[in-house]
C-alpha cells in the first residue's frame, strides 16, 4: 500500500486510487494444485483462475483464487470488498471486460459503493482491438509472465499462489519508489 501510494503521488495523483481495473488469468494446473483445478472451456486450459484487481496504474490492489471453471462476474464481490479494505473506501469506479456483465456482478459492486463500468468489445471487430483502460491489467499480467513460478499453478495452497503474485508486485515496485526516495532524499539534502 505504501509503495502504491508513493509511487501514485509520485506521478501527480492520489494516495489511494479511485478506480480500479477488474480482470482475470487463467493458470494451467500442476499435479501440486490437486482437486482445487478447474476446468475454464473459454482458454482450453484445467487450472485455477487468478482475479486481479489493479489501480489505473496497474498495481495490484486485490486478488481471489479460485478454480478456472468459477466465473469472473462471481468474484465481483470479493473483490470490491477487498479493494474497499486497501483503500480505505476511496475507489468509486471499476472498469471491467465482458466477463463481467450481468445485474448481480452490478449491484455486488454496489453494496460496496463501487460503480461497475463494462468496457464492451466494438461491434464490427476485425483482428486485434485494443480495450479502453482494460489494457491496464493485460499489461499487469505481461509482467506476471517475467516470474517462471507464476506461469503455471504450483502451488498446493490458493494463500500461497496469491501471496507470490503480492510479492512479484512488490519486486516490480521496489526499483520506482527507490528512485523517487533518492531522489526526494537528494533533493532534501541540497535544501539543507
Amino acid at each position: 500500500s505504501d509503495l502504491r501510494s508513493i509511487i501514485g503521488v509520485a506521478q501527480g495523483r492520489q494516495g489511494q486510487p479511485s478506480a480500479v481495473i477488474l480482470d482475470g488469468r487463467t493458470l494451467q494446473s500442476s499435479c501440486e494444485s490437486g482437486p482445487r483445478a478447474g476446468y475454464d472451456g473459454y482458454k482450453r486450459r484445467r487450472g485455477s483462475k487468478v482475479h486481479m484487481a489493479v489501480d489505473t496504474l496497474g498495481h495490484l490492489l486485490a486478488l481471489h483464487v479460485t478454480p478456472a471453471d468459477e466465473q469472473e462476474r462471481a468474484q465481483v464481490q470479493v473483490l470490491c470488498e477487498a479493494v474497499q479494505e486497501v483503500t480505505g473506501e476511496t475507489v468509486k469506479l471499476a472498469w471491467a471486460d465482458q466477463g463481467y456483465t450481468g445485474e448481480k456482478a452490478r449491484s455486488d459492486a454496489q453494496t460496496h459503493g463501487v460503480q461497475l463500468e463494462v468496457v464492451k468489445l466494438p461491434e464490427a471487430k476485425k483482428g486485434f482491438v485494443l480495450l479502453p483502460r482494460s489494457w491496464v491489467v493485460e499489461h499487469s499480467f505481461g509482467w506476471l509472465a517475467r516470474f517462471r513460478r507464476l506461469a503455471r499453478d504450483y502451488e498446493r495452497l490458493p494463500q500461497v499462489l496469491g501471496g507470490l503474485h503480492f510479492l512479484v508486485f512488490v519486486i516490480l515496485m521496489l526499483p520506482a519508489a527507490t528512485r523517487i526516495l533518492a531522489t526526494a532524499g537528494s533533493s532534501q539534502h541540497a535544501l539543507t
